[in-house]
């Protein structure tokens, strides 16, 4: 988490929040029929965007090689260039999906790629966003394997493998994952258990924000953090597709295309 926040002011406009695409799961022609949704989006914000966060899981799988990334997703990489084009930042985070990405995206399009939570000041309101995975108690298993994947000595590894192989791979375990298995009911709400809402709680005791917004759950959920702070998910685009306008008033969670 930065100490200096960031600072955008609307004048009139909105931040926009999405996460989980899952661009290239769980197979190509979904997939694409998703990209070309979210692009339809993106053209439909694009006119009173202040700024667009894209909230990690963007990909269902990213690595980047030191000469080489994952073949598809022109389109969608085309869009968010053409809006950068038109002046409107776009901030990207990564998830536990996409947490290889390196500077690809920077260097290319201008396009900050955030590893980390980061704090938003935004017509006088403070802001925590981020992706949620590894926050809040809990979910020990996939803590210690991000500690693995994050590890530069297993990155290093990695990077040795055939890029045909790797994604092969990457796209096997992917395939394990709860945004492809959607019918094991994984996304209900579990009330106080919910480890991200227990992990907002927990630092708004520490540390006022105004609001808290995060991705990862695949469950889209407004709820009340103390007296004075909502904590937002943004849920996901492989059957929900929902997203968080923010403007002078606060959020409100949409769903485009119902």
């Amino acid at each position: 988490m930065q100490a200096a926040p960031l600072d955008f002011s609307l004048k009139g406009k909105k931040l926009y929040f999405a996460s989980d695409f899952h661009l290239g799961a769980p197979n190509e022609t979904e997939s694409k029929i998703r990209e070309k949704r979210i692009i339809r989006w993106l053209d439909s914000i694009s006119n009173d965007a202040a700024a667009i966060f894209l909230v990690g899981d963007i990909f269902d799988f990213w690595f980047e090689y030191g000469e080489v990334i994952p073949k598809g997703f022109i389109p969608f990489i085309s869009k968010i260039s053409q809006i950068r084009e038109q002046g409107i930042p776009i901030l990207f985070f990564t998830g536990n999906h996409d947490l290889w990405m390196k500077d690809y995206f920077t260097r290319e399009l201008g396009i900050p790629v955030y590893h980390h939570p980061i704090v938003l000041s935004v017509e006088g309101k403070k802001i925590l966003v981020g992706h949620g995975d590894g926050l809040g108690p809990g979910d020990n298993s996939y803590k210690f394997l991000k500690t693995v994947f994050t590890n530069p000595f297993a990155n290093w590894l990695f990077r040795w493998l055939h890029p045909d192989l790797g994604v092969k791979l990457a796209k096997a375990w992917s395939s394990r994952s709860r945004i492809t298995n959607m019918g094991k009911n994984e996304n209900r709400f579990l009330n106080e258990d919910e480890w991200l809402w227990q992990y907002c709680k927990d630092l708004e005791s520490r540390f006022h924000h105004d609001f808290y917004i995060f991705g990862h759950r695949h469950l889209p959920l407004e709820l009340p953090v103390g007296e004075k702070s909502t904590y937002f998910n943004l849920g996901e685009w492989v059957s929900q597709n929902t997203y968080l306008e923010f403007d002078a008033a606060g959020g409100k969670l949409l769903t485009f295309e119902k």
